[in-house]
């Protein structure tokens, strides 16, 4: 697909505005608008390294990502200490970004969202409602291949800090993923509830499921059917239990940061 500089700022314009997302969910199934990734990709083509450093601060970057620019009316918390939203990035009306943090291109954002302390959010990657994403997690961004589907948080999730969302997962609604929990392409989930492992979906992604709680856990190395004697474990994600009033009061607390 050949792609324009003009082509190029108007679609980064609609990803900006929200009018335009790399992915969506459609008719209950995650979608990747794999036309938006392909223009992303191609900016990177168009654009020449250029100085954009400010003060005594150095930074020499293609011209065609710069760092994001907010005004008051755009209703979106920006918190001073170092924090950069780059182009084509998406920040809804009510969200907010704690210092310092990092939302890069094609990144969703929704209304009411923290993106709290030494967060990341990778490129293309879609948080919605009302999220938590606590100090120091990361979001994987997924750019490349264009047709890959980005890691995904839905509406109503808590993550938790130091956390790592990686390789196009999916937390679905009303999820909790506790501290320190990383989850992978290749990570197994174990759900204590059933005494069974999460299997991948169609696409052969990971997904915690619905008001799932999540913590660390590790499971026994397992040859020829038994543990090995030597006691050595893997980590293994674990869900714990599904989200119930407790949990859910726990996690309201932090609305009285905003």
């Amino acid at each position: 697909m050949e792609v324009t500089l003009e082509r190029f700022n108007e679609v980064l314009a609609a990803l900006e505005k929200g009018e335009l997302r790399v992915a969506e969910k459609k008719d209950g199934v995650w979608v990747v608008n794999k036309w938006v990734k392909e223009v992303i990709l191609a900016g990177f083509r168009l654009g020449a390294v250029t100085d954009m450093s400010q003060g005594q601060f150095a930074f020499f970057d293609k011209a065609t990502f710069p760092v994001r620019q907010f005004k008051a009316e755009d209703g979106v918390r920006i918190v001073p200490g170092g924090t950069s939203v780059r182009r084509g990035a998406y920040l809804a009306k009510g969200s907010i970004v704690m210092p310092p943090a990092y939302v890069n291109v094609g990144a969703y954002v929704d209304e009411g969202t923290m993106v709290d302390s030494h967060v990341t959010i990778g490129s293309c990657a879609q948080v919605g409602k009302h999220i938590h994403i606590s100090a120091s997690t990361q979001i994987g961004g997924v750019l490349e291949p264009a047709g890959a589907l980005p890691t995904i948080i839905e509406d109503g999730a808590f993550v938790g800090g130091n956390c790592g969302i990686y390789e196009g997962t999916i937390v679905q609604e009303g999820a909790v993923i506790a501290s320190g929990v990383i989850i992978t392409s290749s990570t197994a989930i174990f759900d204590a509830t059933t005494g069974e492992f999460i299997k991948r979906n169609a696409d052969g992604r990971i997904v915690v499921p619905r008001n799932a709680v999540v913590v660390s856990g590790s499971k026994p190395i397992v040859r020829d059917g038994k543990p090995l004697e030597s006691g050595v474990h893997l980590y293994c994600p674990v869900i714990v239990k599904y989200r119930d009033e407790k949990t859910a009061g726990s996690v309201h607390l932090e609305e009285l940061l905003r």
